[in-house]
């Protein structure tokens, strides 16, 4: 098992940036694709950012490339999302998620944390 615990939500203003985090416990955190996912009102929960294995592997969805970075470190078993020029539509709860059969595909992650609010005021 692993549990995962999403932080650094809050409210920003448009342009503004947040750092997300999710702490990781259980099995060997170093072993496991993680991804981020947002989910707004209304919406489908939608692909943020997936990290493989030792991080030189990494993806985005195209509404985030250039503005989002996901990193990991193995040593603290944090996964992060540096999230940059934030926009309204940008708002969501953000959630993060291991060991998925596919990267981009939320049905196939076994694991997930809480979720943390991300606002963005315009």
């Amino acid at each position: 098992q692993v549990h995962l615990v999403e932080s650094g939500g809050g409210l920003v203003q448009a342009g503004g940036s947040l750092r997300l985090s999710c702490a990781a416990s259980g099995r060997t955190f170093s072993s496991y694709a993680m991804g981020w996912f947002r989910h707004a009102p209304g919406k489908d929960r939608e692909f943020v950012a997936a990290i493989i294995w030792g991080g030189s592997n990494t993806y985005y969805a195209g509404s985030v490339k250039g503005r989002f970075t996901i990193s990991r470190d193995n040593a603290k078993d944090t996964v992060y999302l540096q999230m940059n020029s934030l926009k309204p539509e940008d708002t969501a709860v953000y959630y993060c998620a291991a060991d998925p059969r596919d990267y981009n595909d939320y049905r196939t992650y076994n694991y997930w944390g809480q979720g943390t609010q991300v606002t963005v005021s315009s």
